[in-house]
């Protein structure tokens, strides 16, 4: 085997001396390329957002103002809403009123009505009970004058004895019409 031999003392000099020169020719290389990159270095660009669909964040001085204004607004449409149902419930209180005093008003008129009926029947029967007394040629004399309609209803309130005297002193055209008064007076009338 043989043993590696070492270099001279002139030899390995020689070989720093090299090995330093390539060095510094390289870092004088890299500065060279350092200062070239330097040189051509572009403006910084603006970093892209990595996720352009989502929007971005509002300033928090913007929403609080959006947020104060839309609290007024609501603020706002709320008064107009109580505003509206007061309205309404005075309307309706008006016409709860009113309905009290329009069917206060009907049971007055039924009332008055029923009373009017009830005088006119009474008047109808006094006449009648006149009629009746009177003797019947001169009740006859009186329904001659009468509208034949007007008559026959007084004929047919009287007592069927005394109508039959009353028709029988009339003139027979006269007491004809008023016969078929009395007689198509219910003639028209629903038999179902």
């Amino acid at each position: 085997m043989t043993v590696p031999r070492r270099p001279s003392g002139r030899s390995s000099s020689v070989l720093l001396v090299l090995t330093v020169m390539f060095f510094v020719t390289g870092l004088s290389r890299m500065g060279m390329g350092v200062a070239e990159v330097l040189a051509q270095e572009t403006p910084p660009q603006p970093i892209e957002d990595p996720h352009p669909d989502l929007e971005a964040e509002p300033d928090p001085g913007d929403l609080f103002a959006a947020l104060q204004s839309r609290a007024a607004k609501l603020a706002e449409q709320e008064q107009q809403l109580d505003a509206r149902a007061r309205a309404l419930r005075e309307t309706e209180r008006e016409l709860q009123e009113q309905l009290q005093r329009l069917a206060q008003a009907e049971a007055d008129l039924a009332a008055t009505l029923r009373l009017t009926e009830s005088a006119a029947e009474d008047d109808l029967r006094h006449l009648t009970t006149v009629f009746e007394a009177m003797k019947p040629a001169h009740s006859a004399e009186l329904f001659a004058q009468m509208d034949v309609e007007f008559a026959a209803g007084f004929i047919s309130r009287l007592r069927p004895e005394i109508a039959g005297e009353v028709l029988s002193g009339l003139d027979p055209l006269v007491a004809y019409g008023i016969s078929a008064v009395l007689a198509g007076r219910h003639a028209r009338t629903p038999r179902n």
